[in-house]
Parts: C-alpha cells; sequence; structure tokens
C-alpha cells in the first residue's frame, strides 16, 4: 500500500517535503525555513520559534515587569498587617485559607466553607513570619524572571494564578482543618512551568541546579513539619498543566493563526484554575473545624 499522499498546508497544491519541527505542519520546499534543528514554516518562524535558548541567554528576552509587580504586591500585604488593627494575627484571621484567629475565639469558625470564597485567593498572598516572606520572595524572582522571560507577562500571570488556586485546592484535599497562608503553592507552580516551557525551548536544566533546588524543596516539604504538603504538590501540579496548555497546546495545534492558538492555550489553563477554585469550594464545603496553622 502506497503512503498517503501529503500537501503544504499553505499551498494545497504543491506536495509536501517534510513537516515543521514546531508545529508538525507539512510544508512544501518554499515554504521551508531553515532553523537549528530541521525546518519550521514561515508562521512558526515569523514567531520566532525557531530560536533555541539556553539557560546563559534567558535573559535577553522579556523584561520581568509582572514577576517584580507579583513581589511588591505580597511585600505591600505584610507591611500592611503592621498597619491595621491586630497586625498579622488580624491578617491571619481574615485571609489565609481557613482560621480561628484571635478575633474569633470562642466564635464560629471562620473559612470558605463558610462562604468566605476569596480565601482561596487571599492566603497566597499573606505570610506569617518574616523569614516566610523573604524566602518565598527570594523563589518568586528567581523563578519569576525565568518564566516571565520565557513565556511573556501574560501566560506567566496566568499559570501563577492557576497554580495558587490549584494550591489552595491541594492544601485543602490533604489537610482541610489546617489554616494554610503564603505564596509557596503558586511559587512550585512555577516549577512545573519552567520545566515545560524550557523542555519545548530545548533548554537543557540539567545543569542549571533548578531541577536539584525542586527536589530539596520536596523533600523539606515532607520531611518538616508546619510546612503544607497539599499546597506545594497542588501548585507544581497545576503549574505544569496550565504550562502544557500555554505552551505545548498552541504548537499542538494545526488549524488557526498562531495568535488563535495562543489564546486557545491561555483559556484552557484559565479554565483549568476555574475548575481549581470550584473544586477547593467543593472540598471546604465538606469540611468542619480547623485545627493550627500551618505555613503554605
Amino acid at each position: 500500500m502506497s503512503a498517503p499522499f501529503r500537501t503544504c498546508y499553505r499551498h494545497p497544491d504543491q506536495p509536501a517535503g517534510v513537516i515543521c519541527q514546531r508545529c508538525d505542519r507539512p510544508i512544501c520546499p518554499n515554504c521551508m525555513r531553515q532553523a537549528a534543528v530541521g525546518f519550521h514554516c514561515p508562521d512558526c518562524a515569523k514567531a520566532g520559534r525557531q530560536r533555541v535558548y539556553t539557560a546563559a541567554t534567558i535573559h535577553q528576552l522579556q523584561q520581568p515587569i509582572a514577576a517584580l509587580t507579583l513581589i511588591a504586591l505580597n511585600v505591600a500585604i505584610w507591611l500592611a498587617g503592621f498597619a491595621v488593627q491586630g497586625g498579622q494575627d488580624r491578617m491571619q484571621a481574615n485571609f489565609s485559607l481557613v482560621a480561628r484567629g484571635p478575633f474569633y475565639r470562642g466564635g464560629p469558625v471562620v473559612g470558605i466553607g463558610q462562604g468566605e470564597w476569596w480565601r482561596i485567593i487571599t492566603a497566597g498572598f499573606l505570610h506569617l513570619s518574616w523569614i516566610h516572606i523573604i524566602s518565598n520572595m527570594i523563589a518568586l524572582w528567581v523563578l519569576g524572571q525565568l518564566c516571565e522571560r520565557l513565556v511573556g507577562s501574560w501566560r506567566f500571570v496566568l499559570v501563577y494564578a492557576v497554580s495558587l488556586v490549584a494550591g489552595s485546592l491541594g492544601a485543602l484535599i490533604v489537610d482541610p482543618h489546617v489554616s494554610s497562608a503564603g505564596a509557596s503553592g503558586a511559587i512550585f507552580g512555577l516549577f512545573g512551568l519552567l520545566i515545560v516551557a524550557a523542555w519545548a525551548r530545548g533548554i537543557d536544566l540539567r545543569h542549571s541546579g533548578l531541577l536539584t533546588w525542586l527536589i530539596i524543596d520536596l523533600v523539606f516539604t515532607f520531611t518538616i513539619p508546619g510546612i503544607s504538603v497539599g499546597a506545594h504538590v497542588g501548585g507544581l501540579i497545576g503549574g505544569a498543566v496550565a504550562g502544557l496548555a500555554v505552551v505545548e497546546l498552541p504548537r499542538r495545534l494545526s488549524v488557526g493563526a498562531p495568535r488563535t492558538r495562543e489564546w486557545a492555550g491561555m483559556a484552557l489553563a484559565g479554565a483549568i484554575g476555574v475548575a481549581c477554585f470550584f473544586g477547593a469550594l467543593a472540598v471546604a464545603a465538606s469540611t468542619t473545624v480547623p485545627l493550627p496553622a500551618g505555613l503554605g
């Protein structure tokens, strides 16, 4: 049996000689653009996808404005904890995942299960000690600037948000009665995004130290008391899945313009975040009384 005859996706009357190494669509000799590995179609070449970056050249990409903004927001909320009456105790009582802080002692339990849905999000911006916020902001700066330069500001912020909500969902699944707060769930999601983005762009992370850093953080997560295992693992999974949506889906789709495919990937990532949000609401609705706090 003879092989099926393939034609160029841009010129249906021309036989396809090869497929694009980025989007896997068939292209004729007139559409072939030389790349570092194989050939790319004109759309991928125009979008600049034929360029392969290394860990040493990531700094040439987009400046990390969104990462700096997230850091500033986290620090501002931390400082606000000292300006409001009651300080950090009040912030924890009002905005951590679940709480029974000093303002609610002897009163009803407060949390997502009691209708305070905003805690799914606000818990990711609340830190319970200066060591907590400093360690998280250092990690956010190191990972955030790399991710933002690789995928762009909008996709970076979207994956960060999905990872934050996925971390809240994970914390509620694993420890539904434990008060949890911190940006580390979202930060673990950046590990997932970075691994996916680096793999898609041909960047070898084996010698960068990032994989070792991730393994060490996971060991700490599972061995040190008071750290939210659910938030870290949930954020990591959420970031990796959302990363696949915004990085790999546009490359795998065979129809539509590059911009349309990018929006499709972002829409899928957003849908994942919405699903995690409602999943967290459902899990919280089945919980009862929270116990002492743990760090996210």
